[in-house]
C-alpha cells in the first residue's frame, strides 16, 4: 500500500523513490478492553506500518492487551495525554504519522485516504473530521463544546477546521520534529491546531465515521474540567501569539473606565474650579497609565512574538529540507 501511495504521488513517469515509513502513534490509558481491536484495525488498514502504543500509567491490562495484538509497547510516565505526546514524537522516527486515540471509535480504513491526501497535496497535517456514526458515539455536551471552542478558534485564528478537537490526525514529519508541544493534557489538540493556524501551514481535513466505544470502555474526558482547560489553552495561546491584538483590547477597556470615571470630576471642575473627588481623579488617572502601558507591552510583545514564529518557521524549513533530501530520487 505504500508503494500505491507513493506511485500516486510522484506520478507514474517519475523516477522510484523509497516507500515512505509510515508510524501509528496511539496514547492509552486504561484501555484494555479496546486497545486489541484499534491495533487490529489499523493493522489491516495500514499493513505496513509500525504501531506504537505508548500506556500512560494503566492500571489495567492495557500494555498486555496492545502487546498481544502485535504493537511497540512503551511507556510514559507524565500523566496527560500531552505529555504522552511530546514523548511520542520525540522518540519516533518515520516520514508520515498517524495519531489516533486507543478507544476504537476512529474509523481506521479512513487512514489511507488520509494519507494519500497529506502527499498528494503536499500537506502537513490532515485532521479527520467526526461524522458520528452512532446516537452514543459524540454526546451532546461534548458535540456543543466542540463547536463552541472551534467556533472561537476559527474567529481568533481563522476558519480551516471544523472539528479542532478530534484526535485522529495524520502529519508529515517536517511538522512533527519542529513542532514544541507545550502543553500536558487533553488540550494538546487544540495546541496542534493552532500552531499549523499560527504558521499558516498546509493542512486539510476529512470527515470520517465516529463510533461509540466499545462496552466496558470507559471516556476519559470531563465534559467541564476538560472543556475550561481547553479554553484556558485558547487563551493562553491568543494572549501569546496575538499579543498586540490582546493588550489593546485590555489597554482600551482601561481607557474607557478612566474617561468615563473622569467625567464628573472634570464637571465639577469646570462648575467650580475644584477638584473636590481626589481620590476618583487619582484612579482614572492611574487606569490611564495602566492602559498606556498595557499598549505599549502589546507592542513589545509582539515583535518578541514575530521573533519565536520566525525561529519556528526556520525551524520547519530546516526538517522540510532533511525530509526532501531522504525522499530525493536516487542517482
Amino acid at each position: 500500500m505504500r508503494g500505491e501511495i507513493e506511485s500516486k504521488a510522484a506520478g507514474t513517469s517519475a523516477p522510484a523513490r523509497d516507500a515512505p515509513r509510515v508510524a501509528v502513534l496511539i496514547p492509552c490509558y486504561n484501555e484494555e478492553t479496546a486497545i486489541g481491536k484499534t491495533v487490529a484495525d489499523f493493522r489491516a488498514a495500514l499493513p505496513n506500518a509500525d504501531i506504537y502504543v505508548y500506556d500512560n500509567n494503566s492500571t489495567d491490562g492495557t500494555m498486555q492487551a496492545a502487546r498481544a495484538a502485535g504493537a511497540f509497547v512503551r511507556s510514559e510516565a507524565r500523566q496527560g495525554k500531552g505529555n504522552v505526546v511530546r514523548r511520542m514524537f520525540a522518540d519516533v522516527d518515520a516520514d508520515i504519522y498517524v495519531l489516533v486515540d486507543g478507544d476504537a471509535t476512529y474509523d481506521a480504513p479512513s487512514a489511507p485516504a488520509m494519507i494519500s491526501d497529506l502527499i498528494e497535496n503536499h500537506r502537513d497535517m490532515v485532521v479527520a473530521a467526526r461524522v458520528d456514526r452512532e446516537d452514543a458515539a459524540y454526546r451532546r455536551g461534548h458535540r456543543t463544546g466542540n463547536w463552541l471552542l472551534t467556533s472561537f478558534v476559527a474567529t481568533v485564528f481563522g476558519k480551516t477546521f471544523t472539528d479542532i478537537l478530534s484526535g485522529y490526525r495524520v502529519f508529515s514529519r517536517r511538522f512533527v520534529k519542529s513542532f514544541p508541544v507545550l502543553s500536558g493534557g487533553f488540550e494538546i489538540e487544540t495546541e496542534l491546531t493552532v500552531h499549523s493556524l499560527e504558521l499558516d501551514l498546509p493542512v486539510g481535513e476529512i470527515r470520517t465515521p465516529y463510533f461509540a466505544r466499545p462496552e466496558g470502555s470507559q471516556s476519559k474526558l470531563n465534559t467541564w474540567r476538560d472543556g475550561f482547560r481547553i479554553l484556558w489553552t485558547i487563551f493562553r495561546l491568543y494572549r501569546s501569539e496575538r499579543p498586540l491584538n490582546f493588550f489593546s483590547a485590555v489597554g482600551a477597556s482601561l481607557a474607557i473606565a478612566a474617561v468615563g470615571i473622569a467625567i464628573p470630576v472634570f464637571v465639577t471642575y469646570f462648575e467650580t474650579g475644584a477638584v473636590p473627588r481626589l481620590p476618583t481623579a487619582v484612579l482614572s488617572t492611574g487606569l490611564m497609565v495602566v492602559a498606556v502601558l498595557s499598549f505599549a507591552a502589546g507592542l513589545i510583545l509582539d515583535t518578541v512574538t514575530r521573533g519565536r514564529r520566525e525561529i519556528k518557521l526556520l525551524a520547519y524549513l530546516g526538517h522540510r529540507a532533511v525530509e526532501d533530501r531522504r525522499t530525493a530520487p536516487r542517482a
